[in-house]
């Protein structure tokens, strides 16, 4: 609105009388237009938008500010310095009014040459008429002379036609003349106006020069700085170039670089490559024949075992009867004893019992001293083990500066001291010594002893901890195993130092306490850094067999490995390896992660032991070590097996093995062979096998001596009892000891095998081991990293087994000797089968199966062979030949026939099992000469061959032509291999699947056949189908169908959908036609089923029935179809998702974010219970936990417990749509097959047609449908997903926009295009559609216009390549009904200060149903209005002189500002609610001719009401008003010009002028009677806002000489309260003696005192008139 009033601050105007004013506002008006116009400079007022760019003027004069140093002297010189912006304004201001006063001027002027020329052609028009007249004259004189009568009479009409034409061109002329007057006389005017001017137009010219001067040279420098901004642009590009150039050379190199480096590595892989896969070729060839030999070892173990356990059950049998022998043998001395104590008189219960318990005490006394041995032992291990660790301490003591060690643990240390005092008060020897270490080293095994003390429990709780870390750390196996023995060692190393710190160390120093410096954990940018921060390479300093004197170097690379730049510092070595190895490292300073540095360890040796230690270093993070370790020479001796089994051979053969014998040690020694009854005890522990049997042994020995004690304890602990009880007793307990044998007999093979090697006694006579010998080589030496073979030979020469026990002893004292056991097994049989069990697999019925059998000879003469085969198998197997002769030292092959037949279960009931098909049948082959036969065995699995179906006949029952029946068989193969079938010979109207019919099928496995049954002949079919196996065997199948014809026919019965969108739709046509004729019948067979085809032909009712919440719909789903008519069949397929997903899809996203929100609470759960050290008053560290963790943790937990009902979930909630739009986007495919039936009624009879028709199941007609659904390309992510826009209810007129946004979620852009709406529509898209890119977005602006009172509805439908997405468009159009609480017409504001407002409200009320917008429009402010004070010029030279006619728009306000203001300018009236509308009149000046046109106008352009807005501005607070007018109702913009001549200015102020008004006062004069004439004046005063203003006075002067003439004035004089007005009565009656239309006329003054004294100069005319309202 303040924009508005401010686009035309200056107007041009003019009044009725021709006088121009135009107001200029220059410097001298600015200085004495008094506040009013200095308001205008001090506010300075907006611009016009056409004046706007003066703003970004100036402020680029502010932003240049002081850095124009450049400009010109002159120019500054004549601006007076820096322009303002008011100034510039000013001057386009006035250049504007100036321009429009000139094209004013030259208007009038252009108005005054045309009126000129106009009235130049009339006077040619009147000269050329007045000559036709006189011709006319003259033309009639002639006449008349020549008595031409009709002539003459023509000629006086011509004439008289004439005379008013030139009657009305004089007119038209004098017209015209006035005109031209009155026009001169305004340009006159005009010219007085711009001559008035001609001064300030010079000066506005001026100012013009300056300031396009001043322009000029902003411009010169605005180009300059450009220039210089381009030239750095263009050096920065430059710059970047080069730059860009350097970097992209860089790049180039080190891509060079690169790929020659890659081509080196390449090189370098592919030759690590090459022999890793040769290394893995020999390995799993190594392993292949290690498979073999460890398979061959195996099978000769378990013939052995066999042997063996036989052995050993006869042993044990011995055993069992000496002990029952020894158990007959006491119980007949106790017997024997008790009968001697009975003679003697002596209570041989009570002796008995005695003795009894003095044996028992004896026993517990020998097992408690057994027990404190025990504990001895252990208790001595567990204090050498902590002499070691406090020795590991001490060497590890200048590391870790810690408490000296005798304050670790002293009360340990002085527990350690007594009790190997109590132990061993003497010293030990080294022997016992050594023997302590092994029973350490024993103890260490088993962690059950170890619970003696706190100090043995603490270390076995370390030992624990670092057990399970080494065995987790030992699960995986690399590739390469000398850096897994490396990686061993290491972790093997930094347990040991883990484990010496952890007993060292005090808990009140935890920080130290972890004593491992290579584990380090610290988080540097947010990562934690776990071990060391250098990695050494190699990982070990290993000095490996080194000799005395000698001198080593080694190389090693420390490489930063943390995250930060590190620094390194060789703090020195262990204080036991300072005096041989030294280290030269120079610091590298500080190194970033990934640098490395160099330092080499010399050690020079000079003792002869094995030397660990460590280099420490100091770091930035931390620090760390890299272990040391330094080994002699020694011997590693180890043979590659310690169990030699020759297994079975024949007597006389010569067989012989070699055990090889390997040093991997660096040391030589010498070796001998020595064959002992027995094993050292020294060497039981370090094989594994030995110490598995005798660990074995042993508890077989514990249990025998408990099953002992038990019987000795039960045959004393019942002494009381009867001898027949005690036999009893007895009895069972030898029982139970039976069992324990029996059971021990069937263990495991190792067991056995090394029971029956220790125990000597329970050996069963065998061959004293002169079959079994050893080689040449007995002794020697072998030296370092050599290997020797040890031959054993075997030469039976009786039948039996034969054993040897010998170990191989060294000279080198730390090498223990390693045992050898040696067995084989002689035999005498000459004659053998190669492959005792032959086996045959699996084999069918009536099929010839062939096999070999091997006989193999050892006799040195030829043997006569026979096969023989048992009667029952004589019809199904034949050897051939059944008779031979196998050569000496040879083998002989027969031939095995195996032809099962089916009778074989009967046959051979006792070998066949028919339920498994087991065959299992004994073969004997006779030898001549040789009583035992050699047996053999035949195995084979027997199967049938059969396929079978699950049913004979297959029924398709009744179906169409054009229809398709499907059943299922299921055919089994009872075989048990798998057999090929196939059906061969189908008819053409079956067809088999899957496979067409043919396949495999496995054992006994089922497969369902799919018969699909299509004949296009109505008739009866019966066929029968055959499938024919593998094994060319034949299996039918009978099949029957009736085919008929259906009345009606489908055009299409498969219906392929494209593949279709979410939320798109596909449709297809098709055609359903009635082929029957009048005289046609159906061709279907006639029985009692199909009797209605015999009927007349009659329409035929049909109805689809799509299935139940499917996508599809059918038009029309139902009609009727008379014979040879066709119906057309509309098949839509619409893709949607169903409510059930969308709420199951909800759900799941509920459970997800639920999952999602706890893992969060535990995260920070967890962060909130980590435990916060709290240093307490000693110094220590006491972990402290928040209490309210649990308490916070309660409702959140509950909260997120609580899932949504799926009935809760309705459409349009967030979780539907969210769920819905999960769905959209994650929807991959869906393919979907529909069968819609078309039921087909029976004929109608012709005479009955309202009776409902049968409905026959035989004329179903069937519809596929393959509706494939996919990914919608285009979905809207607005309005909740709808595709449906309402625009509720609009007004008529009015335009209601919405948005649609649509995204592309496809893969693909996409090319949109849209539907043509109706061109009629009230819908209109405002926007166009453009191709998307994947993922993108795009929103259509969409419009609804009614132009009704209606409801509207149309579809939408945007298209791209892939889908077609419709869009539903709905509204409603409303007549809106609005009221004005205001009847129109005219709105007074009456008087008013100038620079004060009034306010006038009114309201607006809303009636309608819908919101309303409104518009407030001002006539003065319309843009429709014409510029430039057109319409009032146009009313200034109009004719119309009626002084109550006034312009639509007055006078305004010299600010330019609007007189008056509407709030609010527009709006939106809500249905039932009303709207304040608040005018406000504030002038600047004082007139009487303030007017504007107020018009409230809808959205939709309908008026609601218009007011014509009037208000009066005084510079006093009194005023007079009434009168007639005398002047135009339009003033000039141009106020006075006040002079600059001070004198003046003070003579108008002691002289104030007087106001005219004149008052015409008409008597109406009617037959004869004068009615008085009344006028009547208003005085008022105006309330001010100032409170000093009151009321004022007013008085008429010279009243008695108005009275003489008539006139008489009430009231005279009087009061007027501030803001009242009083009406004075001007009443004029004709005095005596007054003259008819005379007039009669006097001037009074009035005087109205007020804040000033006003005189008013009151005019009264009087005069009769007889028209006179």
């Amino acid at each position: 609105m303040d924009v508005e009033d401010g686009e035309r601050p200056f107007d041009v105007a003019s009044d009725s009388c021709g006088q121009l004013r135009v107001h200029l506002s220059t410097d001298e008006d600015s200085e004495g237009d008094g506040p009013g116009l200095e308001t205008f400079n001090d506010d300075e007022p907006a611009l016009p938008p056409d004046l706007a760019w003066l703003e970004d003027l100036y402020e680029e004069d502010d932003d240049d500010g002081d850095g124009d140093g450049d400009r010109n002297p002159s120019v500054a010189a004549d601006n007076g310095g820096k322009r303002s912006y008011a100034a510039t304004a000013r001057m386009f201001k006035l250049r504007r009014n100036l321009d429009q006063l000139d094209c004013f001027h030259r208007q009038k002027e252009h108005d005054v040459l045309k009126a000129r020329e106009e009235l130049k052609l009339c006077r040619q028009n009147i000269e050329c008429l007045v000559k036709q007249r006189d011709d006319l004259e003259n033309e009639i004189k002639r006449q008349k002379a020549a008595e031409n009568s009709v002539a003459v009479f023509r000629l006086r009409s011509q004439h008289k036609h004439l005379c008013q034409r030139l009657q009305s061109e004089e007119e038209l002329e004098g017209h015209i003349n006035t005109d031209l007057k009155q026009q001169e006389l305004e340009l006159s005017e005009v010219a007085v106006e711009l001559g008035r001017f001609s001064s300030l137009q010079q000066e506005v010219q001026e100012e013009e020069r300056v300031f396009r001067v001043l322009k000029a040279q902003k411009a010169a420098t605005r180009i300059q700085q450009e220039r210089k901004a381009g030239q750095n642009l263009q050096l920065k590009m430059q710059r970047l170039r080069d730059k860009q150039a350097a970097m992209l050379m860089k790049e180039v190199n080190e891509r060079q670089k690169n790929i020659e480096v890659g081509q080196v590595s390449r090189k370098m892989a592919a030759k690590h490559l090459k022999e890793t896969i040769k290394r893995m070729h020999q390995q799993e060839a190594e392993r292949e024949q290690q498979n073999r030999e460890l398979l061959e070892k195996r099978i000769q173990a378990v013939k052995s075992l066999k042997s063996n356990i036989a052995a050993t059950q006869e042993s044990l049998r011995v055993q069992q009867r000496k002990a029952k022998a020894n158990a007959q043998k006491k119980e007949q001395q106790q017997r024997q004893l008790r009968e001697s104590l009975q003679a003697q008189g002596i209570n041989s219960f009570k002796h008995m019992y005695q003795q009894k318990q003095l044996e028992e005490i004896e026993r517990k006394q020998e097992e408690f001293a057994e027990r404190q041995k025990s504990k001895r032992v252990a208790i001595a291990a567990k204090i050498l083990e902590e002499e070691q660790l406090v020795n590991r301490r001490k060497r590890h003591q200048a590391v870790l500066p810690k408490p000296s060690t005798t304050d670790s643990f002293p009360s340990l240390g002085r527990a350690r001291e007594k009790l190997l005092h109590y132990l061993d008060p003497s010293p030990q020897s080294a022997t016992e010594e050594r023997a302590t270490i092994q029973l350490r080293e024993v103890s260490d095994s088993s962690s059950s002893s170890s619970a003696s003390s706190d100090a043995e429990d603490l270390e076995e709780t370390m030992y624990k901890e670092v057990g399970h870390q080494s065995l987790t750390e030992s699960l995986a196996e690399p590739e390469f195993s000398g850096l897994w023995d490396q990686n061993s060692k290491l972790q093997k190393l930094q347990d040991e130092k883990a484990m010496s710190v952890q007993t060292e160390v005090k808990q009140e120093q935890p920080a130290i306490s972890s004593g491992n410096l290579n584990v380090i954990v610290k988080k540097v940018h947010g990562k934690e850094l776990r071990g060391p921060p250098f990695l050494s390479k190699p990982e070990i300093i290993i000095f490996k067999d080194f000799e005395v004197g000698k001198m080593y170097k080694k190389k090693i690379v420390l490489t930063n490995i943390s995250y930060v730049t590190n620094h390194c510092k060789l703090l020195g070595v262990s204080t036991h390896l300072k005096d041989f190895i030294s280290v030269n490292f120079e610091p590298p300073g500080s190194l970033s992660a990934g640098m490395s540095c160099e330092m080499q360890a010399v050690f020079q040796p000079m003792i002869n032991e094995d030397l660990e230690g460590e280099v420490q270093f100091a770091s930035a993070v931390g620090p760390f070590s890299v272990p040391v370790q330094c080994t002699i020479k020694n011997c590693d001796l180890e043979v590659d097996s310690q169990f030699v089994d020759f297994g079975l051979h024949v007597v006389g053969q010569t067989i012989s093995r070699t055990v090889t014998l390997t040093n991997k040690g660096a040391l030589a020694t010498l070796f001998s062979l020595d064959t002992a009854a027995c094993l050292s005890p020294e060497s039981s522990h370090v094989q594994v096998p030995t110490q598995v049997s005798a660990n074995t042994c042993q508890d077989l020995s514990s249990e025998n001596t408990t099953s002992e004690n038990q019987r000795s304890s039960a045959s004393i602990g019942t002494g009381e009892l009867q001898p027949q009880q005690e036999s009893q007793e007895l009895s069972e307990v030898l029982q139970q000891e039976q069992s324990v044998s029996e059971a021990s007999a069937t263990g495991p093979e190792a067991v056995l095998e090394a029971c029956v090697s220790t125990d000597v006694d329970a050996r069963i006579d065998h061959s004293d081991g002169g079959d079994l010998s050893l080689g040449n080589v007995r002794e020697g030496h072998i030296g370092p990293f050599e290997s020797i073979k040890l031959e054993v030979v075997f030469t039976p020469t009786i039948p039996g087994e034969a054993e040897l026990d010998f170990h191989i002893k060294f000279s080198d004292i730390s090498s223990e000797p390693i045992p050898i056991q040696v067995r084989a097994v002689a035999v005498s049989v000459p004659i053998w089968v190669v492959q005792p069990s032959i086996d045959l697999k699996i084999c069918m019925f009536d099929h010839l199966y062939q096999d070999s059998i091997v006989v193999q000879s050892r006799a040195k003469t030829a043997l006569k062979l026979t096969f023989e085969v048992c009667p029952e198998m004589r019809k199904h197997m034949e050897i051939l030949p059944k008779t031979g002769v196998i050569q000496p030292q040879s083998s002989f092959n027969a031939q095995l026939k195996f032809l099962p037949r089916c009778s074989l279960s009967k046959d051979a009931k006792k070998f066949f099992d028919s339920d498994t098909g087991v065959l299992e049948v004994p073969m004997t082959v006779q030898v001549a000469g040789q009583v035992k036969p050699v047996h053999f065995t035949v195995q084979a699995v027997v199967t049938s061959s059969d396929l079978q179906f699950d049913r004979t006949e297959v029924d398709f029952g009744y179906c169409s032509i054009y229809q398709t029946v499907i059943s299922s068989v299921r055919l089994t193969n009872l075989s048990l291999l798998p057999q090929d079938f196939g059906f061969l010979r189908l008819p053409e109207f079956i067809e088999v699947q899957p496979n067409d019919g043919f396949g495999t099928l496995l054992p006994q496995e089922t497969l369902e056949i799919d018969l699909i049954f299509c004949a296009h002949k109505a008739k009866e079919y019966s066929f029968q189908l055959s499938c024919k196996s593998g094994m060319n065997r034949d299996f039918h199948l009978t099949c029957r169908a009736v085919v008929v014809r259906p009345p009606l026919e489908l055009s299409h019965s498969l219906v392929q959908f494209g593949a279709t969108a979410v939320g798109d739709h596909s449709t297809t046509i098709i055609f359903l036609i009635n082929r029957e004729t009048n005289h046609n019948q159906s061709k279907q067979p006639i029985n009692t089923e199909t009797k209605d085809a015999m009927t007349l032909v009659a329409p035929r009712l049909f109805s689809f029935l799509p299935p139940k919440d499917s996508d599809i719909s059918i038009a029309p789903s139902a009609g009727a179809l008379l014979p040879g008519e066709r119906c057309l069949v509309q098949v839509t397929f619409r893709p949607r998702l169903l409510d059930q997903e969308i709420k199951e899809e909800a759900l799941r996203l509920f459970h997800r974010a639920k999952l999602l929100r706890e893992k969060e609470l535990e995260r920070n759960t967890h962060t909130e219970k980590e435990e916060v050290p709290v240093v307490t008053s000693k110094g220590k560290k006491v972990p402290v936990v928040p209490n309210n963790s649990r308490v916070s943790d309660g409702p959140k937990t509950e909260q997120l417990t609580e899932p949504p009902n799926p009935v809760d979930i309705q459409p349009g909630s967030e979780q539907y749509e969210d769920a819905r739009a999960s769905l959209l986007y994650s929807f991959n495919q869906r393919y979907r097959e529909y069968t819609v039936p078309c039921f087909v009624s029976d004929r109608i009879p012709p005479d009955d047609r309202q009776e409902q028709p049968a409905w026959s199941p035989f004329n179903t007609l069937d519809l596929q449908l393959q509706c494939p659904a996919v990914q919608p390309a285009l979905v809207v992510i607005s309005n909740n997903g709808l595709s449906t826009i309402d625009f509720h209810q609009v007004a008529v007129g009015e335009k209601v926009i919405k948005r649609l946004t649509v995204q592309n979620i496809s893969k693909e852009p996409l090319d949109l295009r849209s539907s043509v709406l109706d061109v009629r529509s009230v819908f209109s898209l405002l926007n166009a559609l453009r191709c998307i890119r994947p993922g993108d977005k795009h929103t259509l602006v969409l419009a609804f216009s009614p132009c009704l009172e209606e409801k509207y509805c149309e579809t939408l439908e945007v298209r791209s390549q892939k889908m077609t997405l419709r869009m539903t468009l709905c509204g409603e159009g409303v007549v809106p009904a609005v009221t004005c609480s205001h009847p129109g017409g005219v709105l007074d504001f009456g008087y008013v200060l100038e620079s004060e407002s009034i306010t006038q409200v009114f309201k607006l009320q809303n009636s309608s149903a819908v919101a309303v917008g409104f518009r407030v429009q001002l006539a003065s402010l319309s843009p429709t209005r014409p510029r430039g004070g057109a319409d009032m010029v146009a009313f200034l030279l109009g004719s119309n002189t009626d002084s109550q006619v006034q312009p639509t728009v007055g006078t305004q306000n010299y600010s330019g500002l609007s007189v008056f203001t509407v709030v609010p300018v527009e709006g939106s009236i809500a249905p039932g609610q009303s709207q304040d509308i608040t005018v406000t009149f504030q002038p600047d000046h004082p007139s009487v001719n303030y007017s504007d046109r107020l018009t409230i106008e809808l959205s939709n352009k309908s008026k609601v009401c218009m007011m014509d807005l009037k208000g009066a501005a005084s510079s006093h607070n009194m005023y007079l008003y009434g009168g007639d007018l005398l002047k135009v109702p339009i003033e000039s913009l141009l106020p006075p010009l006040i002079a600059s001549d001070p004198q003046l200015a003070e003579s108008e102020v002691t002289e104030r002028p007087t106001i005219p008004v004149l008052v015409t006062l008409r008597a109406k004069c009617n037959a004869g009677t004068i009615t008085p004439a009344v006028r009547e004046l208003q005085v008022g005063c105006i309330r001010s806002s100032q409170p000093s203003k009151k009321g004022g006075e007013f008085l008429w002067d010279n009243v008695a000489s108005l009275q003489q003439q008539g006139f008489s004035v009430e009231p005279g004089k009087g009061t007027v309260e501030a803001g009242h007005k009083r009406t004075i009565t001007v009443k004029w009656t004709p005095y005596s003696g007054y003259k008819p239309y005379d007039v009669v006329q006097t001037c009074v003054p009035v005087t109205l005192k007020g804040d000033e004294t006003n005189v008013y100069r009151v005019t009264l005319i009087a005069l009769v008139s007889t028209t006179a309202d």
